[in-house]
C-alpha cells in the first residue's frame, strides 16, 4: 500500500478575496520550482517538478506543493510557504489518499487529490 501524500495548496486569492496577479503567478512560481526532483531522476527544463505544479481548483488557479519538498530541499520549502505569507494568499493542507489518487488528474495526467482540505494561512517554514 502506498503512503499518504501531504500537500500544501496555494490559492490565487488573497485573504481580503482578490485575485492576485500576475495571471502567471504560479507558472512562474512553479518554473522556479522545476529543478527541485525526486532523487535520482533527470531533470528536463520543459517540465514542472512533481513537488510543485500548477493546477485550478474550482474555478481558481492553485499551485500544490508535496510536502515531500520539506525534506529534500528545506530552503525550497521555505520559499514557497515565505511566497504564500508575503503575498497574504489563501492556503490549504491536503492529504491524497492512495485510494483516491486514482481518481484525480494532476500535471501530464497525474495524480494530485485534495482530500480532507482545510483553509488557512501559511505554515511555518
Amino acid at each position: 500500500m502506498s503512503e499518504t501524500v501531504r500537500q500544501l495548496i496555494i490559492q490565487g486569492v488573497t485573504q481580503d478575496g482578490r485575485r492576485f496577479r500576475p495571471s502567471d503567478w504560479a507558472e512562474r512560481l512553479c518554473g522556479v520550482m522545476s529543478p527541485f526532483r525526486p532523487r535520482g531522476s533527470q531533470y528536463h527544463h520543459l517540465t514542472y517538478s512533481p513537488y510543485a505544479f500548477p493546477t485550478i481548483i474550482d474555478g481558481v488557479k492553485c499551485v500544490v506543493v508535496d510536502e515531500r519538498l520539506r525534506e529534500l530541499e528545506p530552503l525550497a520549502w521555505k520559499f514557497v510557504v515565505d511566497f504564500a505569507r508575503d503575498n497574504n494568499l489563501i492556503t490549504q493542507e491536503a492529504c491524497l489518499l492512495p485510494d483516491a489518487a486514482a481518481g484525480v488528474q494532476g500535471p501530464g495526467g497525474g495524480s494530485a487529490g485534495q482530500n480532507g482540505t482545510e483553509s488557512r494561512k501559511p505554515p511555518s517554514p
